[in-house]
């Protein structure tokens, strides 16, 4: 099988670019005044774009169409359809589509223990997904806004896992240690981190076959052929 050249740029928050040879793929691709600032804006046109959920910070309209182009595949939930004024493709968990020679599946993403108001979370089961992508022999695990959930067990064999920590919303640097060691990828890079501090995580999987990933923000992890 002929090696793909694929790199993973963090953008920023949970925004990544993903280049495979000539494709590029956004994920949550999101441009906030401070990001533009510390991130600047060459961003390559779009090959795909993936949004998990409708939440502002993770499906932000402009951004997306300052790289979307004609031709370009964007998959979104259901619910991202009050802010992207055209025709785009949902998936829900469980169903994969294959753009451009890269398969594409929705993962399960949602909270058990992270409360708006009393009762009610904030990502609901059902409300956003993650994605799994599928580049030639190279698999990208991409959480979405989620807790430890039990779908974890079934993501299968993972190269590169993009895990949330920063809290309140998402899962914390523990719960993103048990994740590692439930999902067992090769490579684990930390992201939604609010800026804290994401020593913990690091130490947390020490000992583990999995390699951690700190980025900062525009910097670039390349997969090679031994990740």
């Amino acid at each position: 099988m002929k090696r793909v050249s694929i790199t993973i740029r963090w953008l920023g928050h949970a925004s990544f670019q993903i280049k495979a040879d000539e494709k590029i793929i956004y994920l949550d691709l999101y441009r906030s005044k401070q990001l533009r600032e510390r991130v600047p804006d060459n961003l390559d046109p779009a090959s795909i774009i993936l949004v998990t959920h409708s939440h502002n910070d993770h499906c932000f309209p402009q951004a997306i169409d300052e790289v979307r182009k004609e031709g370009t595949k964007v998959i979104a939930p259901e619910n991202c359809g009050e802010k992207l004024e055209y025709e785009f493709l949902s998936l829900k968990p469980g169903e994969k589509s294959t753009v451009q020679g890269i398969t594409i599946e929705a993962v399960h993403a949602y909270n058990v223990k992270r409360f708006r108001s009393p009762g009610k979370l904030f990502h609901p089961k059902g409300f956003g997904v993650g994605y799994l992508l599928k580049i030639k022999d190279k698999a990208i695990y991409f959480a979405g806004d989620t807790d430890v959930i039990p779908e974890m067990k079934e993501i299968g064999a993972v190269d590169v896992a993009l895990l949330p920590c920063g809290d309140t919303y998402t899962m914390d640097n523990k719960d993103a240690v048990e994740a590692t060691k439930i999902i067992k990828p090769k490579v684990v890079i930390p992201m939604h981190t609010w800026d804290n501090s994401v020593d913990d995580f690091e130490k947390g999987i020490v000992g583990t076959k999995t390699k951690f990933v700190s980025l900062k923000e525009g910097e670039i992890f390349t997969l090679s052929d031994s990740t």
